[in-house]
């Protein structure tokens, strides 16, 4: 083998080498370009989760209030009635 074919194949071999460290370069530029994509897709998610909490915990405030007001009325429903009842009662008993 001439100096020459010796100097062409160790430039073959380093054309070979560079070309396979291009393509895994590339792949890895690839797989963090997806990572990326995926980071990104995370943070969407999470930032719509956050404002879908908040707005469930703002429904369930207003529900909670909303049931206390219905308790208070009930209560006051029911001692107006307690006392029509015991006024009724009062009157069927004088009638007597």
């Amino acid at each position: 083998m001439s100096e020459s074919d010796s100097s062409d194949l160790s430039i073959n071999v380093a054309q070979h080498r560079l070309a396979l460290a291009l393509d895994a370069l590339e792949a890895a530029a690839e797989r963090r370009r997806e990572a990326d994509r995926g980071t990104a897709l995370l943070a969407s998610q999470v930032h719509s989760l956050g404002s879908d909490r908040a707005r469930l915990a703002g429904e369930l405030d207003e529900a909670t209030a909303q049931a206390r007001a219905l308790e208070t009325a009930s209560r006051d429903v029911a001692q107006r009635l307690d006392s029509a009842i015991a006024t009724i009662r009062d009157v069927l008993a004088l009638s007597e």
